[in-house]
């Protein structure tokens, strides 16, 4: 059993909870978990949970039914993000919301060629460098790695491209020299049963990436990490990487089913190594998408400059054009299992022997963090601030997006409607809002275009398409047929005719946010009424969930800007948005009333490459028959000075508003 400590517990009483606990039979160990301290108590002793609950010092006692005490959701509910890196790399979290890809070679074989790979990844879109110093080989005559020096080259490669570093850690004696090299260490398959290891690695206290052994079974993997986690870590991230079986057609057999299986059980991350699974280059991005859609948190997957080279699993590497493809293809597979790919700021860049690496010289470096200061002053006497803004109350959709771009343990301010997020963010209450434009079932949401003609201050930053999953949530005692009033937003409504429809007799009650609706019910107890909002809403609020997907089109997505105050010509997003380029931009114009005007506009579009990807009209209020025409281009590559244009467009147009450039979401 799990004993968690009441804050502000002291000594004296720790001391007594474990005298109670040993003189009952149990063996003792103190540890953190999360931000709670705890006692866990194992062994086959016998005590009245009651009376351990009125111990002094005492919060609350889980009796788990699992081995896996410290890693058994059964002791820890809420899903545990693991941070990895921090000083001098942008910290990177695994879990929850985001999906983190980890990539590199399986093996660090040069400076030149750890460099390469790591620059070439990081512009692809991975956040963590992974790389080999220490192989454990079948053979004896294989290559086994440049041991410390390579560790160096791996270290110094992270460093230079703004990445934390994975590797594997082979023997205890090792943990000690490696220790201040590495950001995580990895116990590879080989070693998951290495309990000596374990309890060392453990001890280190650093995130831990532990690999399923290739004939263990799925308790065996937890009690691994259950090793790690009673020997000091709270932060270990399980990796399924496949496991032996009859099949010979690929080096492992992947197993998928693993995914749900551990995430149901355990709190910990859950993230897959496609390339050890199959061996076999054209099956990794199959695989790892795969696993994607089963709900895995990330992928680790093995790339190379040049894999026929390689010293080390060449024929399971994949070529650079190879995981760029799969990079996309993960951020369009993203949205549909609610999650968004993990991105971080990308470091300034420079040329190292041929090489396109970020800055790695003292000089740059310094120069660096002075431009970086500078600008984060600029920002700060602004009012900008890392508080992003969105309208409704806890579990909205509008916070599942917020959650997705800022991350699950961002600052942010709930606001009572939507000219509300936009003061907010002018005012310098918030740095950044997130505001929903349009639904993929019901068009666009006029009221909040119409916003950024009211604040002209206002500029669009980012953009987000969330899948929308309605479902009928009621208070716990409740049951579909005593429902008589139904609570939402109208979009909510709208997306749910079909289910509605089914039910006439109901009555229809709008709200200003769908979790506004649910917040209503659990504050009211009503029995007799039910909300169409998310699942995350009915968490937040402890209500049931009655009917979920509801929704009439599966294909349901609303999308999602981020906004921030104009700085000048630009806007000043807050730091932990990152910076990405920009391929797409939003405006409003109106034209002149004669012949073409409208097509003399989309002409100067069309002949600088600019591609039409949303054109909407609405009146102008206040001037009957008169109408904005609402925009969206997609700027290419090799497109002409984008701003030049925009100043041509303004010739042909009467009013234009530019309303900010972006990234894309796929």
């Amino acid at each position: 059993m799990i004993v968690v400590l009441s804050k502000g517990v002291s000594e004296r009483e720790k001391e007594l909870i474990g005298i109670y606990l040993k003189d009952r039979g149990f063996g003792v160990r103190e540890q953190t978990l999360g931000e709670a301290g705890i006692i866990g108590a194992s062994g086959k002793g016998v005590a009245d949970i009651r009376e351990l609950s009125l111990l002094p010092g005492v919060e609350r006692v889980a009796a788990t039914t699992k081995p896996y005490e410290l890693a058994s959701r059964e002791t820890k509910n809420e899903d545990t993000i693991v941070t990895v890196g921090g000083g001098s790399v942008p910290a990177v979290k695994i879990g929850g919301s985001r999906i983190t890809v980890i990539a590199g070679p399986c093996a660090v074989e040069s400076r030149e060629q750890i460099l390469e790979t790591a620059a070439m990844i990081r512009e692809s879109g991975a956040v963590i460098l992974r790389g080999g110093a220490y192989k454990p080989r079948t053979s004896p005559y294989s290559f086994q790695g440049l041991g410390i020096k390579g560790l160096e080259y791996m270290k110094a490669a992270g460093e230079a491209c703004g990445m934390p570093i994975v590797t594997e850690v082979v023997s205890p004696e090792l943990a000690n020299q490696m220790n201040d090299l590495v950001d995580m260490f990895q116990i590879g398959a080989r070693n998951m049963q290495n309990y000596e290891l374990l309890k060392k690695v453990g001890l280190m206290g650093k995130p831990v990436l532990l690999k399923r052994g290739p004939s263990a079974t799925i308790e065996e993997w937890l009690l691994s990490a259950e090793y790690l986690m009673a020997s000091g870590t709270k932060d270990v991230v399980l990796c399924e990487r496949g496991i032996r079986t009859f099949e010979t057609y690929t080096r492992n057999t992947l197993d998928i089913s693993a995914i749900p299986v551990v995430k149901g059980l355990s709190h910990l991350p859950v993230i897959v190594d496609p390339s050890h699974a199959v061996g076999i280059r054209a099956m990794v991005s199959p695989a790892g998408l795969a696993a994607i859609a089963a709900g895995a948190d990330g992928l680790t997957v093995e790339v190379h400059p040049r894999p026929d080279e390689a010293l080390s699993d060449g024929p399971q590497s994949l070529f650079p054009g190879q995981f760029e493809k799969l990079m996309r293809d993960i951020e369009a597979l993203a949205p549909v299992m609610g999650k968004e790919l993990l991105r971080t700021p990308k470091p300034r860049l420079t040329i190292q022997g041929g090489i396109t690496l970020p800055a790695v010289s003292a000089a740059a470096d310094s120069q660096a963090a002075e431009q970086q200061g500078a600008e984060q002053k600029a920002a700060g006497s602004a009012g900008v601030c890392e508080t992003a803004a969105y309208c409704g109350e806890a579990g909205a959709y509008a916070e599942q997006a917020l959650t997705r771009v800022f991350g699950e343990g961002s600052p942010r301010l709930a606001v009572d409607s939507f000219p509300g997020i936009f003061n907010a963010v002018l005012e310098g209450k918030a740095g950044a809002g997130v505001v929903p434009v349009e639904n993929s079932q019901t068009g666009s949401v006029h009221e909040n275009y119409d916003l950024f003609l009211r604040y002209p201050d206002i500029a669009i930053v980012g953009e987000l398409k969330l899948r929308i999953v309605h479902c009928l949530i009621a208070d716990e005692r409740a049951d579909i047929d005593s429902i008589r009033i139904v609570r939402s937003h109208p979009q909510g409504f709208a997306q749910c005719k079909e289910f509605l429809d089914k039910h006439p007799d109901w009555v229809l009650e709008p709200s200003t946010t769908t979790a506004t609706a649910v917040a209503s019910i659990a504050r009211d107890g009503a029995l007799k009424v039910a909300a169409i909002a998310g699942e995350a809403a009915a968490k937040v609020y402890g209500l049931k969930v009655l009917r979920e997907g509801i929704e009439t089109n599966p294909l349901n997505y609303t999308r999602f800007v981020i906004i921030a105050r104009k700085q000048g010509d630009k806007a000043a997003a807050p730091p932990s948005l990152g910076t990405v380029k920009v391929n797409k931009a939003s405006l409003v114009f109106s034209v002149r009333d004669e012949p073409g005007s409208l097509f003399a506009c989309l002409r100067i579009l069309s002949e600088k490459g600019l591609n039409l990807s949303k054109l909407e009209s609405r009146p102008i209020q206040g001037k009957p028959w008169e109408y904005l025409f609402y925009v969206d281009v997609s700027i290419p590559e090799n497109a002409e000075d984008f701003h030049s244009v925009m100043d041509e467009l303004k010739t042909k147009t009467r009013d234009f508003y530019f309303l900010g450039e972006y990234r894309a979401s796929l």
